[in-house]
């Protein structure tokens, strides 16, 4: 199963307790999250074992794949190489994976233009949307 990271929002709908709830059970360690920018981001996995939800669980699910095409125009080089650079390392460090997530970049030095591509799941989808739009956010 892929790796989902969640937002603080997201785990509290799914645990059905208060946000400020969940963000403190991350501050005493009893939840694991990890901390991208301003705001934490909480493993799939980790909300799953601290719900006590097992494996075997989880496996009965079914799964889609999706593609997604993002294009950036008007992106300098350096911009576009930290944008590509963050997100392939972000999904490179994930855990063994059972479905593959493959993500390709182009960029166009004339037109200023950066293509991604990203086949995935589409929590795979969700997570490096969100990823790709806090790399945009801090561009400008």
């Amino acid at each position: 199963m892929t790796e989902q990271l969640l937002t603080i929002q997201h785990a509290a709908e799914r645990l059905k307790l208060h946000p400020k709830t969940v963000l403190r059970l991350v501050h005493e360690g009893r939840l694991r999250g990890t901390r991208i920018g301003k705001s934490y981001r909480i493993r799939d996995s980790d909300l799953n074992s601290f719900a006590g939800i097992t494996a075997e669980a989880q496996s009965t699910t079914l799964q889609a794949l999706v593609t997604c095409v993002v294009e950036i125009e008007r992106v300098p080089v350096n911009g576009a190489e930290r944008i590509a650079g963050f997100l392939n390392a972000v999904f490179m460090s994930e855990h063994a994976r059972m479905h593959p997530l493959n993500m390709t970049t182009a960029y166009d030095p004339q037109t200023s233009k950066l293509r991604l591509l990203l086949f995935g799941t589409p929590s795979d989808a969700v997570s490096w949307l969100q990823l790709l739009q806090v790399q945009l956010e801090n561009l400008r």
